[in-house]
């Protein structure tokens, strides 16, 4: 009896390790202080181990149709800003967002959505805050890891980069 309870609290304590975190996107995060304020993004970092994520034109090779990415893995990529934002033309008032990505159009379009705290898949469009077309260029070689930056560009101005693989998506923001 006792090596049985011995045996099942191991394998739950294994069990409860394994869904801790995900070591193959293990957790990550971005922030930048523009004009006194912090804006950060908390997101999963994903790798490509040997997968092709974008095609050619950009879009999500594994399935064409696939309309929204959750911008990284696991939970949806969350957004925290303590100050009001114009993210390339959309306002975007101080608080809490999750950020996707519209990749099967050109350019990409990045979306701002007012539901938080979800899993990544669980995607509303009604939750939209707003979108908005990110610039898009290649890298000089290859992004193993998905990688979001948050950099300032000077005075209140600054840019949010997302690098995976052979695209480079960005677009400005302001504080307001």
């Amino acid at each position: 009896m006792t090596k049985s309870i011995l045996i099942s609290a191991t394998l739950l304590t294994s069990a409860a390790l394994s869904f801790a975190g995900n070591p193959q996107s293990p957790s990550a995060a971005t922030s930048v202080t523009i004009a006194g304020k912090t804006i950060s993004i908390k997101y999963s970092a994903p790798s490509l181990r040997g997968r092709q994520m974008f095609g050619p034109d950009g879009r999500i090779s594994k399935d064409p149709t696939w309309p929204v990415w959750r911008a990284g893995a696991d939970d949806a990529t969350a957004l925290h800003t303590d100050a009001d934002l114009v993210i390339n033309g959309l306002n975007v008032p101080k608080g809490d967002y999750t950020v996707f990505v519209l990749v099967n159009v050109n350019p990409w379009q990045l979306i701002i959505n007012k539901q938080t705290k979800q899993w990544g898949l669980e995607y509303s469009a009604a939750q939209d805050l707003g979108r908005v077309p990110m610039t898009i260029m290649k890298p000089a070689a290859p992004i193993e890891t998905f990688k979001i930056t948050l950099s300032a560009a000077g005075g209140n101005k600054g840019k949010l980069q997302m690098e995976w693989e052979n695209v480079i998506a960005s677009v400005p923001f302001s504080v307001k």
